[in-house]
């Protein structure tokens, strides 16, 4: 599978990376590797001591998964999608209706600290707009590292709501060392212009080489570019003396300024070299068919055909970002504990009506003309109805409707304890579903609900990232009574629940309540839709009410909780001068959307990272209750904490 090290190896490259006093750069990493293998030839140790060299470097190896065939309970035609991180590929339809057949096949980048948990979904294709998820199977790719053949595995494709197996899968998956990866690559750019087919370039093939790749530039250079690649001083170039020549030239001067395949342009990155970008926009595949590519979810997808034309004509697109326009018709957000991207499931029609509401001065004009009670009316009347038990009837349809995004078997009642709606929207869950982070230390925050988060140090981010309502401030959300000057440069976490969440929120802090404060006001929907809108101020016109809790850990936090379109009342089950844990239950929403606002004071938390990178990206992240949400700033700077989730 690649080219391993032994223990004293290792020893051997740390001892000469740290002689220098620095730690090495990329290309030192890699110079070194490639010492060890002019050395020690082209044997190969266990997988053990490969993953720990491996391990060392930001890129741990390319994966080569291949989709080989299913095995469902019913007939139709099916297509599969793979998803890891921020991208997703999908299969041919098979034309096999009992057993489908693809023998697809993708090459995936694993990184350190990217995404390795890839998703697989299978989808029955009898639909013109929109193909059904029937199950899907999650594999941690890393794992692949201590298993000693790539054979087909079997996997079971589980109900997206439930627990029950609809079918199995058959997968094949190998990992590829990068250095593996470089030599491959050069291989194949060397055989274009290796005439006499001897392994090695001549003055002549190198320059039509140079030429190939369009550098003018470089062009220019090509005798002094190959003497600095001729390092034997032989004459020739060989494919070791290509390869590090391609990637020292992209970490100073480039040879090639973009990529061939796919258009982008070539930087220099610590995360990507050029060599593996190029690798997998060459790849050419075993023979099997290579999946396609350039979608952001397998939701997108598996879009059918009437879809695309709507894609076509400008009425939806699919966008990372602030949602205005065609890019507000479907809503992504990143999914934590996965690390890619899912999109959120809501109806079309509600999805028109709120674009024509919110993001334009006629549509708020008409809240201006009595549009505002009227929707209080239609939430306070839609509220009566789900605690009604005709209401019951609906909860099936709801959960079908959420099939991929609801877990029944998290639950703590059955379906038929339910008696109304609103019994199951206001649901709770099992004990132990939602594992708090850190529980014995009140120095670390906790996510407040399941729910999109976005997080912000100060409100000027939270501006200029998210919130486009032009009246929005601290002030204006807390309120005369409980806002402070601590607050006004504050830091900002919102959770925005969706009606398929479970919808109780608990405490992020452990503390002592010191009063409620209600501020009446409008029911807004809290959609993204809404809240990037410029002509809306939702959350400081919705009805809300602000908790004020006081901490030892990180001084006075609010907790806002804001009513929206359809939400008919919040409950809280605390009162005024309780002494409450972090992940204690603090109240629920009853039906509809609804969001949670933490302020914290001034430099008393730390977010997490990849909490503030995401929001940076105007880019929701998907949490779970209990999550790490972040640390206080008195916790010193070497003090150890388990992982983020």
């Amino acid at each position: 599978m690649g080219h391993g090290t032994s223990k004293n190896e290792a020893l051997e490259l740390e001892e000469s990376s740290n002689s220098s006093g620095s730690m090495p750069s990329k290309v030192e990493k890699l110079r070194q590797r490639f010492h060890l293998r002019h050395r020690h030839g082209s044997g190969s140790n266990s997988k053990s001591n490969l993953s720990k060299q491996l391990l060392r470097e930001d890129i741990v190896g390319i994966a080569l998964l291949r989709v080989i065939r299913a095995e469902m309970k019913f007939k139709d035609k099916w297509l599969s999608c793979v998803s890891l991180g921020e991208q997703t590929f999908r299969t041919a339809i098979s034309d096999q209706t009992d057993n489908p057949v693809w023998n697809s096949e993708k090459k995936l980048l694993l990184e350190k600290k990217g995404a390795r948990v890839a998703r697989i979904s299978v989808f029955e294709t009898n639909r013109l707009s929109k193909n059904n998820l029937i199950g899907y199977c999650e594999i941690d790719l890393a794992e692949f590292f201590t298993q000693e053949s790539d054979s087909e595995m079997k996997v079971d494709l589980k109900d997206p709501s439930a627990t029950t197996v609809v079918g199995s899968i058959y997968l094949s998956c190998s990992i590829e060392d990068p250095i593996e990866t470089e030599k491959s690559l050069v291989r194949r750019i060397l055989s274009i212009v290796d005439y006499n087919e001897d392994g090695t370039l001549s003055f002549a093939e190198f320059s039509d080489l140079i030429d190939a790749f369009g550098n003018q530039l470089a062009a220019n250079k090509k005798e002094e570019i190959f003497k600095e690649a001729d390092v034997d001083g032989n004459g020739v170039v060989s494919m070791d003396e290509l390869a590090m020549l391609l990637v020292v030239q992209q970490e100073k001067d480039p040879l090639i300024n973009c990529c061939p395949v796919c258009g982008e342009i070539l930087k220099v990155s610590d995360r990507l070299n050029t060599v593996i970008h190029l690798t997998l926009c060459f790849d050419e595949g075993t023979g099997n068919q290579v999946m396609t590519g350039g979608f952001l979810t397998d939701k997108q997808a598996a879009n059918g055909w009437m879809f695309k034309v709507s894609e076509w004509a400008h009425f939806s697109s699919y966008e990372v970002g602030l949602r205005s326009g065609s890019g507000a018709s479907h809503i992504l957000v990143f999914e934590r504990r996965t690390k890619r991207l899912v999109e959120e499931i809501i109806d079309a029609k509600i999805i028109l009506s709120m674009r024509a509401i919110y993001q334009s001065k006629l549509g708020l004009g008409l809240m201006d003309k009595g549009a505002k009670e009227l929707l209080q009316s239609i939430s306070e009347k839609q509220g009566r109805k789900m605690d009604t038990v005709e209401s019951a009837k609906d909860i099936p349809n709801f959960v079908d409707m959420f099939k991929d995004q609801i877990n029944l078997s998290e639950v703590k009642y059955p379906l038929e304890h339910f008696k109304t709606f609103n019994a199951f929207f206001i649901r709770e869950l099992k004990p132990g579903a939602r594992p708090i982070a850190c529980m014995e230390r009140d120095d670390v925050a906790i996510c407040a609900a399941d729910s999109r988060l976005m997080a912000f140090k100060t409100s000027a981010d939270c501006l200029r990232f998210w919130i486009k309502g032009r009246k929005f401030s601290v002030q204006g959300l807390l309120g005369t009574e409980v806002c402070s000057s601590s607050f006004v440069d504050g830091t900002l976490v919102i959770f925005r629940l969706a009606p398929q969440d479970y919808h109780r929120f608990h405490f992020p802090v452990s503390g002592t309540i010191e009063k409620f404060v209600e501020i009446p006001g409008c029911l807004y929907t809290v959609n993204p839709i809404a809240v990037n809108s410029k002509y809306c101020n939702v959350f400081t016109e919705n009805k809300r009410v602000v908790a004020l809790i006081s901490t030892a850990d990180f001084g006075k936090v609010a907790f806002v909780a804001i009513g929206a379109t359809m939400v008919g009342s919040i409950t809280f089950s605390r009162k005024e001068g309780d002494y409450v844990k972090k992940g204690d239950e603090f109240g629920y929403f009853s039906f509809g959307g609804s969001t949670v606002i933490c302020v914290f004071e001034k430099d008393t938390i730390k977010i997490d990272d990849d909490l503030l990178e995401n929001s940076a990206r105007s880019l929701e992240t998907l949490v779970s209750l209990g999550m790490r949400l972040g640390i206080s700033t008195k916790i010193p700077a070497d003090s150890e904490l388990p992982d983020i989730q």
